[in-house]
């Protein structure tokens, strides 16, 4: 595989001349929080208000979670690994997912930014409630919502934290070796279950 720039250290690089766009780039790790904890307390109370009895209600929140863990795996592999020819497309590229590999220790860009998470997010709302109906939007989403919120948190304490647990020192090392051995492996962030499915670990 070739040999790509990695910097070790907490360097940062400019990618935007606008103070206003680089600035949007830049994200507080808490960030998330703030922003989607409300939101999946409000998901989780609004499907008992709409009437979902409680097997439902659980069968449809653990379906969320996987259902995350499989966008988390499919966005990673094949829209944040895809690399256009076009210069216009390698800067995309760059923007989107190359500058955390070449700077895999910069803490204002290891959770996405709220200009990009947020219409995601909006995006996979419709998507859902228009596959789910009202019924059984809540508790899905909300589901879906907390795993991609366990993704973000938990991708920057995999690269700033040394785990004692054998469970989470078994995921960050699945992903330091996407970073530091085979970046064409490892896709999964929060789980290496669809790494396991797909033959990518």
């Amino acid at each position: 595989m070739e040999k790509k720039y990695i910097s070790n250290s907490k360097d940062t690089v400019r990618m935007f001349k606008s103070d206003f766009l680089e600035s949007l780039s830049k994200i507080h790790y808490s960030v998330p929080i703030y922003l989607y904890f409300p939101v999946i307390v409000f998901c989780m109370i609004k499907s008992f208000l709409v009437g979902v009895n409680p097997l439902a209600f659980f069968l449809l929140f653990g379906v969320g979670l996987v259902v995350w863990t499989f966008v988390e795996y499919i966005m990673h592999r094949y829209v944040f690994h895809f690399v256009p020819k076009s210069k216009m497309g390698l800067r995309l590229h760059f923007i989107i997912h190359g500058v955390h590999h070449d700077y895999p220790n910069d803490a204002r860009r290891l959770v996405l930014p709220p200009a990009v998470s947020v219409p995601l997010a909006i995006g996979f709302y419709y998507l859902f409630r228009l596959i789910l109906g009202p019924e059984y939007l809540w508790s899905f989403f909300g589901a879906f919502l907390l795993g991609y919120l366990v993704y973000d948190i938990g991708h920057y304490a995999m690269h700033h934290y040394n785990f004692k647990n054998r469970i989470f020192k078994k995921i960050k090392d699945h992903h330091m070796l996407h970073h530091y051995k085979d970046q064409d492996k490892g896709y999964g962030v929060s789980s290496p279950l669809w790494d396991k499915i797909f033959h990518s670990k």
